[in-house]
């Protein structure tokens, strides 16, 4: 199996020290990094290595974008859900420099796009996703123990430990090899995920610890989607790292591994090379802890939480007044929902036993007490 597209062709990469160090906030298992490199910044970028393209605000396309210049020939056609319910083409163009400390990118391809949704998820302010072939010259370190991204150049080729495995293909998409139980499949490795492993069962007949069951609403760029989630009963196996009964969601697209994987590791891209390098310092076991859930699913603004799913046959689905999707939450705890980003949240329902939402129905305030379950035991 193997996934076909044509390379893109970066723009120049120069590094201004032979290794570059990058500072990076782990929210939600996302790598979030903070650049700042004129009067407007500090701009923050997200990295994916499951994205062909990098996606910029309109902000920064407006100080950055080549004018005159002609979108790059080869811009792909991305369609993303757009705020009325229908679908648009994200526009392309090229951006001048982009700076990420002693790292800089020139003439990148970019496609523009409103990251305000992506920013209201995570609480802090994000200016752009930043996708795989920007780091085509570079060996790319996703560090998520120590909560950093490392940038050295290609050729050096360091030696490095861990287990090394080639990509699956020549077209520079980390595609690699995976086990579950006996049987061989490819996954994505894709740090713009927050999921465990999403798994697309098709020819693998793989035994369930647990589920599927519907999940929370999942929020993308072609609009959300609820899917079956659950524990599986074999071991997933990455080089010779071992994870017992790993979590996982079930999609019909390509498999692959999440942050909720990779937060175990140090991965290193090499491009160059047409391999990855995952390595792990701790020694002890990994383990997935149950997933906990209080049945409702959210987009977020600063003023409120809409609700967008309920979870059937979860706790905020039944009773006298079940919550409804569209319903708008105003409070949690009594707090306004300005001061819950998703890391102070994700800690309550990973602690807590019950969560008071104070809904807003009209001009009315309504508060309803919730009990956080496991979704996923």
């Amino acid at each position: 199996m193997s996934f076909h597209r044509e390379a893109p062709r970066p723009g120049r990469t120069t590094l201004g020290a032979p290794l570059v160090v990058l500072p990076a906030q782990n929210i939600g298992n996302y790598l979030v990094i903070e650049a700042k490199w004129d009067r407007y910044g500090p701009y923050r970028f997200l990295v994916d290595t499951g994205s062909s393209v990098t996606l910029i605000s309109p902000d920064l396309a407006r100080r950055y974008g080549e004018k005159g210049v002609p979108p790059p020939f080869n811009a792909p056609q991305v369609h993303v859900h757009s705020a009325e319910g229908g679908q648009v083409i994200l526009p392309a163009m090229t951006l001048r420099r982009l700076e990420l400390g002693d790292a800089r990118f020139e003439d990148v391809p970019v496609l523009i796009y409103d990251c305000s949704p992506l920013s209201d998820h995570l609480g802090v302010k994000i200016d752009g996703i930043l996708g795989f072939p920007l780091f085509r010259e570079t060996l790319l370190t996703l560090d998520y123990p120590r909560s950093r991204v490392l940038l050295n150049a290609a050729a050096s080729a360091p030696l490095l430990p861990g287990d090394t495995i080639p990509f699956n293909n020549a077209n520079k998409t980390p595609l690699i090899p995976i086990r579950l139980h006996d049987t061989t499949f490819i996954a994505l490795v894709d740090s713009g995920s927050d999921a465990p492993l999403s798994l697309n069962p098709v020819g693998l007949q793989p035994a369930y610890a647990y589920g599927p069951r519907p999940g929370p609403v999942v929020g993308t760029l072609s609009g959300d989607h609820a899917p079956q989630v659950g524990r599986l009963a074999d071991t997933l196996v990455i080089g010779s790292y071992a994870l017992p009964r790993p979590l996982f969601e079930i999609t019909d697209e390509l498999s692959a591994l999440g942050g909720d994987v990779l937060r175990y590791f140090t991965v290193t891209f090499d491009q160059e090379r047409n391999q990855v390098t995952f390595y792990r310092e701790a020694t002890g076991p990994i383990g997935f802890d149950p997933q906990r859930s209080v049945g409702v699913s959210f987009s977020k603004a600063p003023a409120y939480w809409r609700v967008v799913g309920v979870i059937p046959d979860s706790p905020a689905a039944t009773g006298p007044d079940p919550v409804q999707p569209g319903d708008l939450i105003i409070r949690i705890n009594g707090d306004p929902v300005a001061q819950w980003d998703l890391r102070r949240f994700d800690q309550l329902v990973a602690s807590a036993r019950t969560i008071t939402f104070t809904f807003l129905k009209g001009t009315e305030e309504k508060s309803k007490t919730l009990a956080v379950f496991d979704l996923v035991p």
